[in-house]
């Protein structure tokens, strides 16, 4: 579905709208350009991104305390190659195609997902914020009517290409803000991309453990399943190092949501921090996961 707004005018907006046309020329790029590409940009990255860089180095150091200091700072610096490229796998999303040999790309569990869809009611797929998430849903939609939820961007411009550009391949979009949509379609027997891994402002978050630290975390994921009746499916993705990528969506989880939304919460986090762990250099680091703590003290 294309949005509903009108387009941005151009002046008003004119380094979005630049911005918007350097992402649509690199999306036309050949595939094999990106490796290096990105070559080059994940070390700038590095330079320019100083304070979100110091919420990655902590984020590492906190979750994984069993590497030393040589293996800590090797996946900080794998992270910022893979963000490196998720620039140009985000490009490829919104404004761009599929590798053609990403189109028949293998979705392991697809039938979970159909059995799931057979009940009649709405399915949450439930993931973590992965760099591959964009790319990956891309894939997915092929398959499946996946409808996602998303925090818009401020500016016009690039809210209004965004948008447009998952129209493509998505069903709907719903801003995060919008549950009684979501809940529509999760009624209606719709199928909807969800990643509650990331601290917010909200108050429907309790703390529970994740990676063996207290972390801010939303139930929404319980509050969703519980008013809508939607089966609850684990959805993990991830890049290969042949380059391909690999897609795979879990049996719908047993007595969920159950009587306890911390508990639920808890199981979620495990489950991410599961993922994570596969892939550990494909998770989105910069984020202050840790930010609000029991004892009032950043970590950051």
């Amino acid at each position: 579905m294309p949005p509903e707004s009108a387009r941005p005018a151009l002046l008003r907006h004119l380094p979005s709208w630049l911005l918007i046309a350097a992402g649509r020329a690199v999306a036309q790029l050949p595939w094999a350009c990106y490796r290096p590409l990105s070559r080059l940009l994940s070390p700038l990255m590095r330079l320019l991104m100083r304070e979100r860089g110091h919420i990655a180095r902590v984020n590492i150091r906190l979750c994984f305390p069993e590497l030393d200091a040589r293996a800590q700072r090797a996946l900080w610096r794998a992270s910022f190659d893979s963000l490196a490229f998720s620039l140009f796998e985000f490009a490829r999303g919104w404004w761009g195609e599929l590798r053609p040999t990403d189109r028949d790309t293998p979705i392991v569990g697809l039938d979970h997902l159909q059995a799931a869809q057979a009940r009649g009611k709405g399915v949450l797929l439930v993931s973590a914020h992965l760099m591959t998430l964009e790319y990956c849903v891309k894939i997915l939609g092929r398959h499946a009517p996946v409808a996602g939820t998303y925090r818009p961007f401020e500016d016009a411009a690039l809210e209004w290409s965004v948008r447009a550009g998952r129209s493509r391949y998505t069903h709907a979009m719903f801003p995060r803000e919008e549950l009684r949509a979501v809940l529509r379609h999760l009624k209606a027997g719709g199928i909807l991309w969800f990643a509650p891994d990331q601290e917010t402002r909200r108050g429907d978050s309790v703390f529970v453990p994740f990676f063996g630290r207290p972390a801010w975390s939303l139930t929404s994921t319980h509050q969703l399943a519980k008013l809508s009746g939607a089966a609850v499916l684990p959805f993990f993705h991830r890049r290969r190092a042949d380059g391909g990528y690999e897609l795979e969506i879990g049996e719908a989880l047993t007595d969920f949501p159950g009587q306890d939304a911390t508990a639920d919460t808890a199981r979620l986090m495990a489950l991410f921090e599961g993922f994570i762990r596969r892939c550990p250099e494909q998770y989105l680091w910069l984020h202050a996961r840790f930010k609000r703590q029991p004892d009032g003290r950043s970590p950051y």
